[in-house]
């Protein structure tokens, strides 16, 4: 397992940041309904100035991971964590690199974000969501110890006019008690 390392990013990680998200929500994967719609996560895109945007926001982080390779800090990893009101914690964006998926970084990044947002914040909850169509991400999430809420949000199918998308698909949301 790799040795990881965290930091929050600064303006000067944009580029990087846009790039890994984008790769690694496109990035084909073998498990069945871990990314559902290929064609739709073709279709994501994220600008650099939307990053920038974000990582400048006050009450809202990009945390990064790295691990080394031949002693370069390489960029593995990446979640946006926002900070609510009443001690809630808004998870999203999570990325892992295409080359480090399924190797247990995903859940790494996850727990450092729940322990930044409780020792920063002081989040006693976090909430994040998954698109309806992916199953096996949902599990996962379940695994890691969050519940669904019951909630659902719409996703924005008028974005993708040319994917033929299931007409119920939406975001599940969930929630997790920080300890």
């Amino acid at each position: 397992m790799a040795d990881l390392h965290f930091r929050i990013a600064t303006p000067a990680d944009a580029p990087s940041i846009q790039q890994l998200v984008q790769s690694a929500f496109r990035a084909e994967d073998s498990r069945k309904d871990w990314t559902a719609d290929m064609a739709l996560g073709r279709s994501f895109t994220i600008s650099v100035e939307d990053v920038k945007t974000t990582i400048s926001k006050q009450d809202c982080a990009i945390l990064l991971a790295f691990t080394k390779d031949h002693d370069l800090d390489v960029l593995v990893a990446s979640i946006e964590i926002i900070k609510r009101a009443n001690g809630h914690a808004r998870f999203s964006m999570v990325a892992v690199h295409q080359d480090y998926q399924q190797a247990g970084i995903g859940r790494r990044v996850l727990a450092f974000a729940e322990e930044y947002s409780q020792q920063e914040w002081g989040a006693t909850t976090s909430e994040l969501n998954a698109l309806s169509t992916r199953q096996e991400l949902i599990a996962w999430y379940l695994r890691r110890g969050y519940q669904k809420t019951g909630e659902e949000s719409p996703f924005p199918t008028e974005k993708f006019p040319h994917l033929a998308l299931p007409e119920d698909m939406c975001f599940v949301e969930f929630t997790k008690h920080l300890a």
